[in-house]
């Protein structure tokens, strides 16, 4: 694993950040694909060995809405436990929460974003592995072949470490990771210590034959810190958590979807320049916000806050994830509410107006926040499978926003997102790989 580290000899702007755009530096990592790219093209990497003995068993899934999830395909999850009863990892599961594969993290590792994605034309799964997620992560992004082999480890490029928010692979071999860095910033401007330690957000799309980095956006360079929702620490050494990126979405014009938790904002993103096309709420939306009749907006007027995982769902209609709590540096601890319950919210923009309409809304079926995590995924049938984050739940509604399914993991362990999707397994049985590596 990569070391967090801040480049030496960085220029600053008045504001203290560092100047980085477009970067083609060489990662400090390769990464290998054995079995999906020509083995002439990189330096194979041995395949991690398959298992079928005596690792650990996930958490139990208890279905208490319905009998399995509608929708077609089976459970992606990444179950993890604060209270040690139970292993972290990444688990298929079907419809009806029955285990087909658990991978055991090593022990005081925690795994994350855990989804079957298509490379080179070939059915993969991916996921993160690490540590602190969710603070100052230090992990790694995996690759496993369709008979659950390990092929390529994927690290962020120019010495940064790999955070476990969003891993995407692309069919030309490349992929999309995010990474949490530090740096000491001037924040008199807006009344903050002259030395605040800051946490800076970027987001990369790595050449997975090569480790080469193709494009790294730094969100210093393009939204002030003036924009952060989050409190100044007491201190000027405690790291300030000012974006917390967590997530990016290639979209179908080649343009980037990043969102930030703590800017309470989504922002489109040329996927060559960097620069920004619209924001999405927070304190300088491009879009005035509206309510359709039978939603609302929060108590600060806006329709998402401390949210996560946006989705482009058609022509300018967009799914978030709505957390509406988070606590103190996002913990959870101290966590005061901007409306009553977490949600999923369909939204609607109007590029003529500059408008964007709070359409429609799955609510959180026991009327509670979501302090952290979550997520939701738009189903081919209109429906909505959501991972509830920091709560047990998983849940499926219908394209009429009923809950038709409804399952939870035992008090304390959670799922950082969850999907539904197709999978096609190579043997029945509970496959699991023990941990370590």
């Amino acid at each position: 694993m990569l070391t967090d580290s801040t480049e030496p000899g960085a220029e600053t702007t008045e504001r203290g950040r560092r100047r980085t755009t477009v970067s083609r530096r060489l990662a400090t990592c390769a990464a290998a694909l054995a079995a999906v790219i020509p083995a002439a093209a990189i330096a194979a990497q041995p395949a991690a060995a398959d298992t079928t003995s005596s690792a650990a068993t996930p958490p139990p899934i208890t279905v208490t809405t319905g009998t399995s999830a509608p929708g077609q395909g089976d459970l992606f999850l990444t179950p993890t436990d604060a209270t040690t009863s139970y292993p972290n990892g990444a688990e298929i599961a079907t419809p009806a929460g029955k285990e087909i594969w658990f991978h055991q993290a090593p022990t005081g590792d925690v795994d994350a974003d855990f989804r079957p994605q298509t490379l080179f034309g070939r059915p993969v799964l991916t996921f993160w592995e690490g540590t602190n997620f969710g603070g100052l992560s230090d992990g790694t992004d995996y690759i496993y072949n369709d008979h659950y082999k390990q092929i390529a480890a994927i690290h962020a490029g120019d010495g940064l470490t790999t955070d476990g928010h969003e891993f995407r692979v692309t069919n030309q071999g490349t992929a999309w990771v995010l990474s949490y860095d530090t740096s000491t910033v001037n924040l008199s401007s807006i009344n903050g210590p002259t030395d605040q330690s800051v946490i800076e957000a970027y987001v990369q799309e790595i050449d997975i034959r090569t480790g080469r980095v193709l494009f790294s956006w730094n969100a210093a360079d393009h939204v002030p810190y003036s924009q952060s929702e989050e409190p100044l620490p007491t201190s000027a050494s405690t790291p300030w958590d000012w974006f917390h990126v967590n997530a990016v979405k290639v979209l179908s014009d080649g343009n980037l979807l990043i969102d930030a938790r703590d800017t309470w904002t989504t922002y489109k993103v040329n996927g060559h320049t960097g620069q920004i096309i619209w924001q999405l709420g927070g304190k300088d939306s491009s879009f005035k916000l509206a309510a359709a009749p039978g939603q609302s907006l929060n108590n600060a007027g806006e329709i998402f806050s401390w949210q996560h995982d946006p989705e482009q769902i058609g022509p300018d209609e967009y799914t978030v994830f709505d957390n509406e709590s988070a606590g103190v540096a996002n913990t959870g601890v101290g966590s005061t509410a901007e409306f009553g319950y977490a949600r999923v919210v369909t939204i609607k923009l109007n590029q003529w107006t500059h408008t964007a309409t709070l359409v429609a809304s799955d609510n959180e079926p026991q009327g509670v926040v979501a302090t952290s995590q979550g997520n939701g995924q738009r189903l081919p049938n209109g429906g909505e499978l959501v991972g509830w984050g920091i709560l047990p739940d998983i849940s499926e509604f219908d394209a009429f926003g009923n809950l038709v399914f409804n399952a939870e993991f035992p008090t304390g362990v959670n799922t950082y997102r969850a999907y539904l999707l197709p999978w096609n397994a190579p043997a029945a049985g509970g496959w699991r790989l023990g941990p370590g590596r």
